[in-house]
């Protein structure tokens, strides 16, 4: 099954020493320290590499040298967009600039009075587009792995303080379902990424990118489950300073539930191709995606 754990290898040193630069120095001091973390991970993070340069080769198309160069390129932009996100978070004085695609669409499903989810993946910098969502005058949930070291979470806590979002972390015990529930049940908007699984969730598997891949059933079970209206979500770095962010019109996935499952999740894998291939260098993924060794027993094959 895929490697991936739900977690970062982020610390709490790494993220104090990146907030004393953004605060004293300033976005773009930061960014020139990035280059040495980047060529770090670079040179010596073989796994993720190995499995990040192979998708630049059998899946984007590059060849050897290109690839090479978009490696580092991929890892100094994801160091990017976590240095924003702490950036938006903490209130920092910043130049960012926004263009949203499609904001239209978020804004009449808050109008219809029902709730919304809005899926997304580890594409771009999703977290920033979570906090701009506050001007949807609606609460918004977001879904997340409990991946981080509680250190660290703290220490980020203490940064940003309290915001309008709320974060409904996926528990063993299933808690967050009824924490969804709860939300969706409240007409709330329900936020989270359709793109990774932890080992032992079920799984349907999509074709992506020219070959079979597996999506983690919940988000698009939900989706099905509770008749909402379901977006999907991305915000992408298009410079140093302007982030593109995208929705798509909400659609309603009915019909027997099984279906419904279905075709939620083939959407979301197209909506997601073609993300990724407009912005390849922006999937911040480091393990082999089309791994097909399944996650529990009864994964299904959409």
């Amino acid at each position: 099954m895929p490697s991936w754990q739900g977690k970062s290898k982020a610390n709490k040193l790494g993220y104090s020493i990146f907030y004393g630069v953004l605060r004293y120095g300033g976005v773009r001091a930061a960014y020139v320290f990035l280059y040495f973390v980047a060529s770090y991970y670079f040179l010596f993070s073989t796994s993720s590499s190995r499995a990040i340069l192979h998708y630049f080769r059998t899946k984007i198309g590059y060849g050897r040298w290109r690839s090479i160069r978009s490696l580092y390129a991929n890892y100094y932009v994801f160091g990017q967009t976590i240095l924003d996100k702490v950036v938006v978070m903490a209130n920092i004085p910043n130049p960012f600039t926004f263009e949203f695609d499609g904001e239209h669409h978020l804004h009449n499903m808050v109008a219809g009075g029902r709730g919304g989810i809005m899926l997304s993946a580890h594409l771009g910098n999703w977290e920033v587009a979570g906090h701009l969502f506050t001007r949807l005058k609606a609460k918004i949930n977001i879904v997340m792995f409990d991946g981080e070291h509680e250190q660290v979470k703290k220490y980020l806590t203490s940064i940003t303080g309290d915001r309008v979002v709320n974060v409904i972390v996926i528990k063993n015990d299933l808690s967050h379902i009824y924490a969804i529930s709860d939300a969706l049940s409240n007409q709330e908007l329900v936020c989270m990424h359709a793109d990774r699984f932890m080992p032992g969730n079920k799984t349907l598997q999509v074709p992506f990118l020219g070959e079979d891949a597996l999506f983690p059933l919940g988000p698009f079970q939900l989706a099905a489950t509770f008749k909402v209206p379901v977006s999907f979500v991305f915000a992408f770095k298009e410079t140093d300073t302007h982030y593109h962010l995208y929705a798509t019109e909400p659609r309603e996935y009915h019909g027997r539930r099984k279906e419904g499952i279905q075709e939620a999740i083939h959407d979301f894998a197209a909506a997601m191709e073609q993300k990724v291939k407009q912005y390849p260098i922006q999937w911040f993924n480091y393990y082999d995606f089309w791994d097909k060794s399944p996650a529990d027993p009864a994964g299904d094959k959409a």
